[in-house]
C-alpha cells in the first residue's frame, strides 16, 4: 500500500510507504545485518525487539558519498519518532541507503533498505503519530515520511527549504542538522519526483532496481550514533 499526499496545485508528494503485510524475518539474516552491540546481546533486528527509549538528545553521524554530516536529536519534539529512529541506528539499520527521492527545494527522502527481506520486515512497523510539539519543518530538520494516520515506518526526509506547511500533516520533525548543513545541498536531485510505482518496485527488489533505474543516486553510506567526549 503507498499513500499519495497533494501539495500545491499539482505536485504529488508520496511521503508514504507500505508493502503489503509484514512477513516473518530470516533470522539468520538479520542477525548477519545487526551491528557488533545487538549481536553481543543476542538480538535480532525485528521491530518487537527494538524498543529501546532514546536519551534526551543525542546526535548522529551521516556518511554519504557527498560527505558527512551531523544532526542532533530531541526526544521531546517527536518521542515515538525519535525513539524508532535511535533504535534503527543504534542496531545497524542505516547502511548503503539510496536517497531514492530528491526534490530540488523541497527535501530528500531515504529509508527503503537494500536488501529485499528487510523491508518485508520493516515496511508495516509503523509507530503511532506524535502531538504537535510547536516545531517546524524547517530547512534542514528530518522528519518521518507517513502516508496517514499512524502509519510513519522507517523512512524520512530532510527539509532543503521551509517545508512549515507540513506541520499541520502530522509530520512531526526529530531533530535538525548541527554539523556540514551544506552537504543537504550538494544530494543529487536530477532525478525529481518519483513516479508512483517507485517506492514499490524498490520494496520489492532492493538496491538492484534503483541502482539499474537511477545510476547516479547518492547515498546514504551509514548512520551511527556520535559518541559525545567527556
Amino acid at each position: 500500500m503507498k499513500s499519495f499526499l497533494i501539495i500545491g496545485a499539482s505536485a504529488f508528494v508520496m511521503l508514504g510507504c507500505g508493502l503489503g503485510a509484514s512477513l516473518q524475518p530470516k533470522l539468520g539474516y538479520l542477525q548477519e545485518k545487526q551491528s557488533p552491540a545487538a549481536a553481543e546481546q543476542g538480538k535480532v533486528l525485528q521491530p518487537k525487539d527494538l524498543t529501546e527509549t532514546a536519551p534526551a538528545t543525542f546526535k548522529a553521524k551521516f556518511e554519504t558519498t557527498k560527505g558527512d554530516f551531523t544532526m542532533e536529536f530531541y526526544r521531546d519534539w517527536s518521542p515515538n519518532g525519535v525513539d524508532r529512529f535511535y533504535n534503527l541506528v543504534k542496531n545497524g539499520y542505516f547502511q548503503d541507503i539510496a536517497i531514492f527521492r530528491a526534490v530540488d527545494n523541497f527535501m530528500f527522502q531515504f529509508g527503503i533498505h537494500g536488501d529485499p527481506e528487510m523491508n518485508k520486515v520493516w515496511s508495516e512497523a509503523r509507530i503511532k503519530d506524535d502531538p504537535d510539539t510547536g516545531h517546524t519543518n524547517a530547512v534542514g530538520t528530518i522528519s518521518f515520511a507517513k502516508g496517514g494516520a499512524d502509519s510513519r515506518s522507517v523512512q524520512l526526509f530532510i527539509s532543503l527549504t521551509d517545508n512549515r506547511r507540513l506541520d499541520a500533516m502530522g509530520f512531526t520533525p526529530l531533530g535538525k542538522v548541527v554539523e556540514n548543513a551544506a552537504i543537504l545541498g550538494k544530494i543529487n536531485t536530477e532525478y525529481g519526483e518519483n513516479s508512483r510505482d517507485v517506492q514499490g518496485n524498490f520494496q520489492a527488489q532492493g538496491n538492484a532496481y534503483v541502482k539499474e533505474k537511477f545510476p547516479n543516486l547518492d547515498y546514504i553510506k551509514s548512520i551511527t550514533l556520535v559518541t559525545e567526549e567527556k
